[in-house]
């Protein structure tokens, strides 16, 4: 998993996106993550060789997580980690899925902006320190409008039998595809530097504005 060295536009299933040019792919695709993953293991071993020790475990869950990305949606994952010369790197993800729902009654879910933001809860933080969302319509240049939450939520950890969660940054941008009867683009951007919130909001933004669909 190379870094980018220059801006680059990220071309994936019927979709565009730019990122950052410090930014690096964390690969999903079926046909190429098993290798992806074991070559970034072993360039991570290489500059740590007290993980060698890890390794098959580094690789297993990492091919797992890339597994379940895949299986949820997911068609593009591009992720930050920057040192500033402190104890803590600064650390982020933008993930791209199609996702898609019926009714009960079978009938596709609706894409109107209005609909899919009105189906959205806001939540208040009821003290200094809690978790909270904001929900709002947003214009995507040359795409149109979208509904999209963002705040600092406590996400589920997967998988976990004690139902732990993470409390991260959060903003989830919900596109409609032309053409596709309940389906959304889900542009969901995060990062666990609660400190840094309003700074990722407004890269998470950033990076969703140049989203297009495919001609």
């Amino acid at each position: 998993m190379a870094r980018y060295m220059e801006a680059l536009t990220i071309e994936r299933g019927g979709f565009r996106i730019k990122v950052p040019e410090s930014w690096w792919e964390f690969d999903v695709r079926p046909e190429s993550r098993d290798d992806s993953i074991r070559r970034m293991v072993s360039e991570r071993v290489r500059d740590r060789p007290e993980l060698a020790k890890y390794r098959d475990t580094y690789t297993a869950f990492l091919q797992k997580s890339a597994a379940d990305a895949w299986k949820s949606g997911a068609l593009y994952c591009g992720c930050m980690a920057e040192s500033f010369g402190g104890d803590t790197s600064i650390t982020g993800s933008i993930t791209v899925s199609l996702v898609g729902g019926r009714t009960q009654a079978g009938d596709p879910l609706s894409t109107d902006p209005q609909v899919i933001a009105g189906q959205l809860a806001v939540r208040e933080a009821k003290k200094e320190g809690d978790a909270w969302r904001k929900v709002t319509i947003v214009d995507i240049p040359g795409v149109g409008p979208a509904a999209r939450t963002y705040g600092i939520e406590d996400i589920p950890v997967p998988g976990d039998s004690l139902n732990r969660t993470i409390r991260a940054v959060l903003m989830q941008t919900f596109i409609p595809v032309p053409g596709q009867e309940g389906k959304v683009a889900l542009i969901a951007g995060s990062s666990q530097v609660l400190d840094l919130a309003d700074s990722f909001f407004d890269i998470f933004d950033a990076i969703t504005s140049t989203f297009r669909f495919a001609e």
